[in-house]
């Protein structure tokens, strides 16, 4: 059976980490089967996620803006068109470092799920 779900459909909330995000499917939520979870996210120009790290893998496409990643110490310039692989376990956020909303999908496996996450609290 096909499941078809607009983005203006999904609640939109903000996350532990700080980002505006929406659930689009997440197999907990959906009547879907499948590993992942699949969500879209944004973050307001010259702001950025906290840092967080998630038990599974978790890969970020961006669809519009630009920023830099930040994965492990390691640091990229991203922009639309842009693929993002990030390792369980690896500390991570996103900064945008644009004029207009950093907008992008986030694809974590297995599905996202609360205890699975480690968000670092701002100070």
């Amino acid at each position: 059976m096909m499941i078809t779900k607009a983005l203006d459909e999904c609640e939109e909330f903000v996350a532990g980490d700080g980002t505006n995000l929406r659930e689009v499917l997440h197999p907990a939520n959906d009547s879907v089967e499948m590993r992942y979870s699949l969500a879209h996210a944004y973050v307001r120009p010259g702001e950025s996620s906290l840092p967080h790290r998630l038990a599974g893998s978790e890969a970020y496409y961006i669809l519009e803006g630009v920023g830099v990643m930040h994965v492990n110490g390691e640091t990229a310039d991203i922009r639309a068109g842009c693929a993002i692989y990030v390792p369980p376990q690896a500390t991570q956020h996103i900064q945008n470092t644009g004029a207009t909303d950093l907008k992008f999908l986030c694809i974590v496996d297995p599905a996202w799920r609360a205890e699975d996450e480690e968000v670092r609290r701002k100070t």
